[in-house]
Protein backbone atom coordinates (compact mmCIF):
# COMPACT_ATOMS: atom_id res chain seq x y z
CA UNK A 1 0.00 0.00 0.00
CA UNK A 2 1.23 3.50 -0.82
CA UNK A 3 2.58 5.26 2.31
CA UNK A 4 0.21 8.19 1.88
CA UNK A 5 -2.75 5.84 1.61
CA UNK A 6 -1.67 4.11 4.83
CA UNK A 7 -1.68 7.48 6.59
CA UNK A 8 -5.03 8.59 5.15
CA UNK A 9 -6.74 5.29 5.97
CA UNK A 10 -5.51 5.35 9.56
CA UNK A 11 -6.53 8.97 10.12
CA UNK A 12 -10.00 8.22 8.72
CA UNK A 13 -10.54 5.85 11.65
CA UNK A 14 -10.27 8.79 14.06
CA UNK A 15 -13.22 10.64 12.50
CA UNK A 16 -16.61 10.24 14.14
CA UNK A 17 -20.01 10.51 12.41
CA UNK A 18 -21.70 13.90 12.35
CA UNK A 19 -18.56 15.95 13.03
CA UNK A 20 -17.14 19.12 11.44
CA UNK A 21 -13.62 18.42 10.19
CA UNK A 22 -10.97 20.55 8.50
CA UNK A 23 -8.52 18.84 6.13
CA UNK A 24 -5.23 20.61 5.44
CA UNK A 25 -3.31 20.66 2.19
CA UNK A 26 -1.44 17.54 1.00
CA UNK A 27 -1.91 14.12 2.61
CA UNK A 28 -4.90 15.27 4.75
CA UNK A 29 -6.98 15.85 1.60
CA UNK A 30 -6.85 12.07 0.93
CA UNK A 31 -8.68 11.25 4.17
CA UNK A 32 -12.18 11.92 2.84
CA UNK A 33 -11.72 9.22 0.17
CA UNK A 34 -11.76 6.60 2.94
CA UNK A 35 -14.98 7.70 4.64
CA UNK A 36 -18.53 6.78 3.71
CA UNK A 37 -20.37 10.03 2.88
CA UNK A 38 -23.46 8.61 4.63
CA UNK A 39 -21.74 9.12 8.00
CA UNK A 40 -22.68 12.79 7.88
CA UNK A 41 -19.15 14.14 8.30
CA UNK A 42 -18.86 17.71 7.04
CA UNK A 43 -15.42 18.64 5.76
CA UNK A 44 -14.48 22.32 5.92
CA UNK A 45 -11.80 24.30 4.10
CA UNK A 46 -10.49 27.75 5.03
CA UNK A 47 -11.52 29.22 1.67
CA UNK A 48 -15.17 28.77 2.64
CA UNK A 49 -16.30 25.31 1.57
CA UNK A 50 -18.31 23.37 4.16
CA UNK A 51 -19.54 19.92 3.17
CA UNK A 52 -16.86 18.70 0.78
CA UNK A 53 -17.28 15.18 -0.60
CA UNK A 54 -14.91 12.81 -2.35
CA UNK A 55 -12.65 14.11 -5.08
CA UNK A 56 -14.66 14.21 -8.32
CA UNK A 57 -13.70 11.95 -11.23
CA UNK A 58 -11.97 13.47 -14.23
CA UNK A 59 -14.41 15.43 -16.36
CA UNK A 60 -16.78 16.06 -13.44
CA UNK A 61 -14.93 18.94 -11.82
CA UNK A 62 -16.42 22.36 -11.14
CA UNK A 63 -13.99 25.28 -11.11
CA UNK A 64 -16.05 26.94 -8.38
CA UNK A 65 -15.60 23.98 -6.01
CA UNK A 66 -12.06 23.71 -4.62
CA UNK A 67 -10.41 23.19 -1.28
CA UNK A 68 -7.95 25.64 0.31
CA UNK A 69 -5.11 24.20 -1.78
CA UNK A 70 -6.96 24.70 -5.06
CA UNK A 71 -7.75 21.01 -5.61
CA UNK A 72 -11.17 20.15 -7.02
CA UNK A 73 -13.74 18.76 -4.59
CA UNK A 74 -17.37 17.66 -4.72
CA UNK A 75 -20.21 18.80 -2.47
CA UNK A 76 -22.48 16.59 -0.35
CA UNK A 77 -26.19 17.34 0.22
CA UNK A 78 -26.46 20.25 2.65
CA UNK A 79 -23.09 21.74 1.73
CA UNK A 80 -22.57 25.50 2.00
CA UNK A 81 -20.24 28.04 0.49
CA UNK A 82 -19.35 30.86 2.88
CA UNK A 83 -16.90 33.76 2.80
CA UNK A 84 -13.42 33.53 4.28
CA UNK A 85 -14.28 35.68 7.31
CA UNK A 86 -17.17 33.36 8.24
CA UNK A 87 -14.94 30.33 7.64
CA UNK A 88 -12.27 31.62 10.02
CA UNK A 89 -15.00 32.49 12.50
CA UNK A 90 -15.83 28.77 12.63
CA UNK A 91 -12.17 27.97 13.20
CA UNK A 92 -11.34 30.67 15.75
CA UNK A 93 -14.65 30.26 17.53
CA UNK A 94 -13.86 26.67 18.50
CA UNK A 95 -16.55 25.08 16.32
CA UNK A 96 -14.29 22.57 14.54
CA UNK A 97 -14.35 19.09 16.05
CA UNK A 98 -11.11 18.09 14.36
CA UNK A 99 -8.41 19.37 12.05
CA UNK A 100 -5.98 17.14 10.14
CA UNK A 101 -2.80 18.93 9.12
CA UNK A 102 0.44 18.09 7.36
CA UNK A 103 3.73 18.74 9.09
CA UNK A 104 7.34 19.64 8.47
CA UNK A 105 8.30 18.64 12.01
CA UNK A 106 6.63 17.51 15.22
CA UNK A 107 8.65 17.26 18.41
CA UNK A 108 8.53 15.10 21.52
CA UNK A 109 6.35 17.69 23.26
CA UNK A 110 3.79 17.49 20.47
CA UNK A 111 4.56 20.92 19.06
CA UNK A 112 3.99 21.29 15.31
CA UNK A 113 6.06 23.21 12.77
CA UNK A 114 4.38 23.30 9.37
CA UNK A 115 4.10 26.81 8.00
CA UNK A 116 7.56 27.79 6.76
CA UNK A 117 11.22 26.89 6.22
CA UNK A 118 13.46 29.91 6.82
CA UNK A 119 15.06 31.21 3.65
CA UNK A 120 12.45 29.68 1.37
CA UNK A 121 9.60 31.49 -0.34
CA UNK A 122 6.31 31.28 1.56
CA UNK A 123 3.24 32.13 -0.56
CA UNK A 124 1.19 32.81 2.58
CA UNK A 125 0.76 31.76 6.18
CA UNK A 126 -2.51 29.94 5.53
CA UNK A 127 -4.76 28.97 8.42
CA UNK A 128 -2.60 26.44 10.27
CA UNK A 129 -1.98 28.68 13.29
CA UNK A 130 -5.69 29.34 13.69
CA UNK A 131 -6.54 25.66 13.19
CA UNK A 132 -4.07 24.31 15.73
CA UNK A 133 -5.27 26.85 18.27
CA UNK A 134 -9.01 26.67 17.56
CA UNK A 135 -9.90 23.07 16.74
CA UNK A 136 -11.03 20.74 19.52
CA UNK A 137 -8.69 17.99 18.30
CA UNK A 138 -5.55 18.18 16.14
CA UNK A 139 -4.08 15.28 14.16
CA UNK A 140 -0.83 15.59 12.20
CA UNK A 141 -0.73 13.39 9.07
CA UNK A 142 2.72 13.30 7.47
CA UNK A 143 5.49 11.08 6.13
CA UNK A 144 7.80 9.88 8.88
CA UNK A 145 10.99 11.03 7.15
CA UNK A 146 11.93 13.43 4.35
CA UNK A 147 15.18 13.29 2.37
CA UNK A 148 16.52 10.72 4.83
CA UNK A 149 15.82 12.88 7.89
CA UNK A 150 13.28 12.21 10.62
CA UNK A 151 10.37 14.64 10.83
CA UNK A 152 9.57 13.42 14.36
CA UNK A 153 12.24 15.24 16.35
CA UNK A 154 13.20 15.77 19.97
CA UNK A 155 12.74 19.53 19.59
CA UNK A 156 11.61 21.49 16.53
CA UNK A 157 14.25 23.73 14.94
CA UNK A 158 11.76 25.17 12.42
CA UNK A 159 9.38 28.01 13.38
CA UNK A 160 6.53 26.62 15.46
CA UNK A 161 2.95 26.82 14.23
CA UNK A 162 1.63 26.83 17.79
CA UNK A 163 2.72 26.07 21.34
CA UNK A 164 -0.34 23.86 21.73
CA UNK A 165 0.30 20.13 21.95
CA UNK A 166 -1.26 18.19 19.07
CA UNK A 167 -3.41 15.19 19.95
CA UNK A 168 -2.10 12.53 17.58
CA UNK A 169 0.66 12.01 14.99
CA UNK A 170 0.08 9.53 12.17
CA UNK A 171 2.81 8.52 9.73
CA UNK A 172 3.22 5.49 7.47
CA UNK A 173 5.42 3.92 10.17
CA UNK A 174 3.61 4.75 13.39
CA UNK A 175 0.81 6.31 15.41
CA UNK A 176 2.18 8.43 18.26
CA UNK A 177 0.52 10.42 21.02
CA UNK A 178 2.28 13.26 22.88
CA UNK A 179 1.57 13.14 26.62
CA UNK A 180 2.93 14.79 29.74
CA UNK A 181 5.60 12.11 30.17
CA UNK A 182 6.72 12.01 26.53
CA UNK A 183 5.84 10.80 23.05
CA UNK A 184 4.03 7.45 23.29
CA UNK A 185 4.20 4.90 20.49
CA UNK A 186 0.65 3.51 20.11
CA UNK A 187 0.79 1.54 16.85
CA UNK A 188 3.19 0.59 14.09
CA UNK A 189 2.53 0.61 10.36
CA UNK A 190 1.69 -2.55 8.37
CA UNK A 191 4.62 -4.95 8.54
CA UNK A 192 6.70 -2.45 10.53
CA UNK A 193 8.51 -3.54 13.68
CA UNK A 194 9.05 -1.37 16.75
CA UNK A 195 12.83 -1.41 16.22
CA UNK A 196 12.39 0.11 12.76
CA UNK A 197 10.20 2.88 14.12
CA UNK A 198 12.73 3.68 16.84
CA UNK A 199 15.58 3.75 14.31
CA UNK A 200 13.65 6.09 12.01
CA UNK A 201 12.67 8.52 14.77
CA UNK A 202 14.90 11.24 16.24
CA UNK A 203 12.57 11.86 19.20
CA UNK A 204 12.69 9.54 22.19
CA UNK A 205 9.62 7.28 22.27
CA UNK A 206 7.79 5.92 25.28
CA UNK A 207 7.07 2.23 24.59
CA UNK A 208 4.85 0.30 26.97
CA UNK A 209 3.88 -3.34 26.48
CA UNK A 210 3.10 -4.92 23.13
CA UNK A 211 2.61 -2.39 20.33
CA UNK A 212 -0.11 -3.41 17.82
CA UNK A 213 -0.12 -2.76 14.08
CA UNK A 214 -2.54 -0.27 12.54
CA UNK A 215 -5.92 -1.60 11.51
CA UNK A 216 -6.53 -0.40 7.94
CA UNK A 217 -9.13 -2.90 6.77
CA UNK A 218 -11.89 -1.39 4.64
CA UNK A 219 -13.23 2.16 4.68
CA UNK A 220 -15.14 3.79 7.50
Amino acid sequence: MDPEEVIARRVAREIRPGTLVNLGIGIPTLVSDHLDERLGVFFQAENGAVGMGHRPPEGMTDRHLTDAGGSFVSAVPGASIIDSAFSFGLIRGGHLDLTVLGGLQVDAKGRLANWMIPGRFVPGMGGAMDLVTGAKKVIVAMRHRAKGVSKVVQECDLPLTSQRRVDLIVTELAVMKPMDDGLHLLETGPGIGVDRVVAATDAALVITGRIPEMNLSGSI
